[in-house]
């Protein structure tokens, strides 16, 4: 029976979304960004990477020719190959928003056809009123921020405050979210968990997507360093996700990384953690060892959206990209008979663009294994083609949304 690995590159979007106007995103790309910089000697950083952009092993799965339908243009820099190997395609989404949930529950065959709610992005994000009930809840003095924020920014600034007063920092974004960061030792890992469960009801009234628990160490802003705790406290998705399907069809899902908060582990067989990027495909190339016949390995890689999307890092981006590139190999030499892995990305995150939000881009699809043969699959109308494909790869009914490519 045949087996199947999902991979989700966070934020790597290729621009050419149809819809991007709507977004304030019009002209975003994130690939075709990063090389024209990188091909510029902007994404040069000494010690960590130089030159063009080099992705070799995406490239021979189409990325240079999938980047051109997507957005009518090779990105600089990077070599057209000669052949390309495994289905290649891009996706629009078609999703209300341009956030996590979003993006994963499409791809996972569950398009997000309602609004988000959101919190003002002038003055205080959060109603006087949410912030009374959340200090009363959890029996807080107050709370810092209340502010849209780069998280890494907002902790560098408050931290020392945070430290001192015990009062979390509390921030959100354009996405639908609230996100509480505080000290592991100071304020206590268990402590800021219980009161993300507490935000998590408070805020269901107004429909936020996901509350956010950013826990940090350290103890001046040099020395701040958020850590892999981090835990996303999800709503359900509206209806069964691809992941619902496959466990109801006796298989297991094994997610690793934010994928089973993502999902508000519904769905979720096991969950597999690990910090960062490398550490994600350590426990991934596991994951491959250990699952059985019909299963899904589904693995969120973060670092490119968290640690270099969100904070505009372009040289970080292109070193974090290049560093995955390279693995594949390993990924391509744990593979068996009837097996199939899919390479996506579930929204954009332009590190070139103003802000420090995500960016409404299409995305791409790589997809590649033994006995699967080599042609374009186009431009598809909707992200859930992509679980769709998994859903007739591993042998399960489809599902009312989205249409296989295989």
């Amino acid at each position: 029976m045949a087996r199947a690995f999902l991979f989700v590159l966070d934020s790597f979007g290729i621009g050419g979304a149809p819809d991007a106007v709507r977004y304030g995103d019009e002209g975003a790309d994130t690939l075709g960004h990063i090389a024209e910089f990188c091909a510029a000697g902007i994404g040069d950083r000494k010690g960590l990477r130089s030159g063009p952009l080099s992705l070799p092993n995406m490239s021979a799965l189409g990325l240079v020719e999938i980047a051109r339908l997507a957005s009518g243009r090779f990105p600089a820099g990077m070599p057209v190959p000669e052949r390309v190997f495994g289905l290649h395609g891009a996706a629009s989404e078609v999703s209300h928003g341009k956030d996590t949930p979003s993006g994963h529950w499409e791809i996972a065959g569950t398009p997000v056809m309602f609004d988000w709610g959101y919190f003002p992005a002038e003055g205080d994000a959060f109603s006087p009123e949410l912030v009374e009930a959340i200090c009363r809840e959890a029996n807080l003095a107050g709370i810092l921020g209340n502010c849209h924020a780069s998280g890494t920014e907002i902790i560098a600034k408050l931290g020392e405050e945070h430290i001192r007063t015990g009062k979390p920092i509390c921030y959100t974004s354009s996405d639908s979210v609230f996100q509480i960061a505080a000290h592991e030792v100071h304020f206590g890992l268990e402590r800021l968990l219980s009161l993300c469960e507490i935000v998590r009801k408070l805020v269901d009234p107004l429909n936020i997507g996901r509350v956010i628990a950013r826990p940090f160490v350290g103890e001046t802003p040099a020395t701040f360093q958020r850590t892999g705790n981090r835990r996303d406290y999800s709503v359900l998705p509206p209806e069964p996700t691809l992941l619902d399907r496959l466990v109801e069809a006796g298989r297991h899902v094994h997610a690793v990384g934010k994928i089973g908060d993502i999902f508000a582990h519904q769905g979720v067989s096991r969950v597999l953690k690990g910090n960062g990027n490398m550490a994600l495909m350590d426990v991934t190339l596991q994951a491959m060892d250990e699952a059985g016949d019909g299963d899904l390995v589904f693995t969120n890689f973060v670092d490119f959206d968290m640690l270099y999307g969100h904070r505009r890092d372009v040289p970080g981006y292109a070193a974090a990209l290049e560093a995955f590139d390279l693995r594949l190999p390993e990924v391509h030499r744990k593979l068996r008979p009837g097996d199939m892995v899919l390479l996506t990305a579930d929204h954009g995150c332009d590190p070139t663009w103003r802000g420090t939000d995500h960016t409404r881009e299409r995305v791409p699809i790589m997809a590649f294994g033994p006995g699967i043969k080599s042609r374009a699959v186009g431009i598809r109308n909707t992200y859930a083609d992509i679980g769709e494909t998994i859903a007739a790869h591993l042998g399960i009914p489809a599902g009312p949304h989205g249409r296989s490519f295989l």
